[in-house]
């Protein structure tokens, strides 16, 4: 299968800010977070609804389109494949990001070491605990990390079908791991959660 020159020029240079970024961003550009790991998914099961939770309403037409291309140009294998799938991440990120109202730089590698307290935000979700959070943190913030934690458990067994409760899992995981990441961070908490 040829691909067009167009689309061609644009996988070059989406892998091209893949490899050189270097600049400091959060967890959800990185190869091994969850919005790679989502679009991963996606492609695996040919299930778009994986992905679309990740970004906003305005934006699905652009993923859908995207999806579909990628999906027939993975049929190559090779080369192809492999830049089609990583446009196809660069381009959720950075419609995730947007979404966010954050800046995208390129994806960070695997083994990238997120922001201090996102390690340890994602352990909690999958131990469904904060108890190791709140161990380090000041007593004043435990009635809000755990405000934001339970929120979160309440969204998390959502139909992958059901993109709105999706949605609704991302906006409570985005500002818990913000929240923790803030507090680890020694940052402007209560600021830094009202923004989002």
């Amino acid at each position: 299968m040829l691909l067009n020159s167009k689309f061609a020029r644009m996988l070059f240079y989406a892998s091209f800010i893949f490899i050189f970024s270097n600049s400091v961003s959060a967890h959800c550009d990185s190869m091994e977070g969850p919005v790679v790991k989502a679009s991963q998914k996606a492609l695996e099961t040919g299930n778009i609804n994986y992905v679309l939770v990740w970004v906003k309403i305005g934006d699905e037409n652009e993923i859908k389109n995207l999806f579909d291309k990628v999906l027939r140009i993975r049929k190559a294998g090779g080369e192809a494949k492999e830049l089609a799938e990583m446009y196809f991440f660069e381009t959720v990120v950075r419609l995730h990001r947007m979404g966010e109202g954050e800046s995208y730089t390129g994806l960070k590698p695997v083994g990238y070491k997120p922001e201090k307290g996102i390690e340890e935000s994602d352990i909690a979700i999958e131990k469904k605990s904060v108890k190791n959070i709140l161990a380090h943190l000041d007593k004043k913030y435990h009635s809000k990390v755990n405000e934001l934690f339970n929120l979160l458990q309440t969204k998390t067994n959502y139909s992958v079908n059901d993109v709105k409760a999706g949605r609704e899992y991302v906006e409570a995981y985005v500002h818990f791991i913000h929240f923790i990441e803030e507090l680890y961070g020694g940052g402007n908490q209560e600021k830094e959660h009202n923004k989002h």
